[in-house]
């Protein structure tokens, strides 16, 4: 567990848990710069102003819902839909939420921060089983670095947007890109052939019978697929089976 030697002040302890927290989270920063510059420069290509930019990335603050944000904002897309289409892409952080350290998180305010900056990669750092006993200074730490980084990443992006020739093309797949570096390390850590299999059949569904929502609905299948998947697991598990 990450505590105060008996030799350190509160604030030398402070100051090595923040040094440990940029160290860890140094990779992840580095990562998230080149997709914050394509969003940023995808928002100003989408003809909204480049402060939309740095609102989006501040107070919605989930890459893969943003990227799909600038166009549904951009066509006008009903508040409804947007609603449900962030519960779905969101939905993940439900289980993020389970295992997550924020129980190393006493006071409620930087609990509550910790919530809202739950991403893909602060939940990929602090997975580790070694790792539980972090301090509340490094988990809070290493996710303000990696929101500091993303905002100012989008920033950066739209303001250097409006000099980016309008025919270049594929940014959209930034995005993609990203997970699909997430599915294979999840992979590559706990191999699973019927859950890749299961995701792009939803995918498949979605894009032949509901081609102008594919993504809602290869979403919600596949989260009805894996909830079915875990009742089912739970069922047999009571059961001996």
């Amino acid at each position: 567990m990450a505590s105060p030697s008996s030799s350190d002040t509160p604030t030398d302890f402070i100051r090595q848990e923040v040094c440990a927290a940029w160290k860890i989270a140094m990779p992840a920063c580095i990562a998230l710069i080149p997709l914050g510059l394509a969003l940023g420069v995808l928002v100003v290509q989408a003809g909204l102003l480049w402060w939309w930019a740095p609102i989006f990335a501040a107070f919605v603050y989930a890459g893969s819902l943003e990227f799909l944000l600038v166009g549904m904002v951009t066509a006008a897309v009903p508040l409804s839909q947007i609603a449900l289409t962030a519960l779905l892409v969101n939905f993940r952080h439900v289980f993020y939420a389970l295992t997550f350290p924020l129980k190393r998180i006493h006071r409620k305010r930087l609990k509550m921060y910790s919530t809202f900056t739950l991403t893909d990669e602060a939940y990929a750092l602090m997975m580790p089983a070694h790792r539980e006993g972090w301090s509340q200074t490094r988990i809070i730490t290493i996710q303000v670095f990696l929101y500091i980084v993303w905002v100012g990443a989008v920033a950066a992006g739209a303001l250097v947007g409006g000099f980016i020739p309008t025919w270049v093309v594929g940014l959209q797949f930034a995005v993609s890109a990203l997970f699909i570096v997430l599915a294979v390390d999840a992979y590559a850590q706990r191999p699973s052939v019927p859950i890749p299999l299961v995701a792009i059949g939803c995918a498949l569904i979605g894009a032949i019978f509901t081609p102008d929502s594919y993504l809602l609905t290869a979403i919600g299948l596949f989260v009805a697929s894996l909830t079915g998947a875990y009742v089912l697991d739970r069922w047999r598990a009571q059961h001996g089976q």
